[in-house]
């Protein structure tokens, strides 16, 4: 008998995209379940994501409790994601595939042709998970950064 949680039936759980009124509830739920922080990670941030571009941020909940997060931005030229976090007493059930399916589906439909995600180095959980999804590592690439 395997000891890994069983899968719930998808049917059980709704993404949707985020609302000013799930700010707060994001934050925290960051707090918990993301690595790392950013410099958006306020509520600044994220309401000014949710302004601009209104379908980035999904949220994925079972029985109206946020499991699962993900920003899937695309400027025109690249598609992008950030912040794919599952609650840590959810993960292993496919919420993350599932919002993972929700992004590159959004992303298909706006005409995007390759997706780009942002992964921590020390976060090697992360990166078992996106290689099995059939994403790969650019190691040629660096990201350059600067505060505004």
């Amino acid at each position: 008998m395997s000891d890994l949680p069983t899968p719930f039936p998808s049917a059980l759980l709704a993404i949707r995209c985020a609302t000013p009124a799930d700010i707060s509830t994001v934050l925290r739920f960051w707090g918990e379940a993301a690595e790392g922080t950013s410099i958006s990670d306020d509520y600044d941030g994220v309401a000014g994501l949710i302004s601009r571009d209104p379908e980035a941020l999904l949220l994925a909940e079972r029985d109206g409790v946020l499991a699962g997060t993900v920003i899937a931005g695309f400027d025109g030229w690249r598609c992008s994601v950030y912040r794919l976090a599952v609650h840590p007493d959810c993960r292993r059930q496919g919420i993350a595939t599932a919002l993972m399916d929700a992004a590159e589906q959004r992303f298909a439909a706006l005409g995007g042709r390759r997706v780009d995600a942002m992964v921590l180095e020390a976060n090697e959980t992360a990166h078992r998970t996106w290689a099995a999804t059939g994403y790969h590592r650019e190691d040629h690439w660096r990201r350059w950064v600067k505060a505004l």
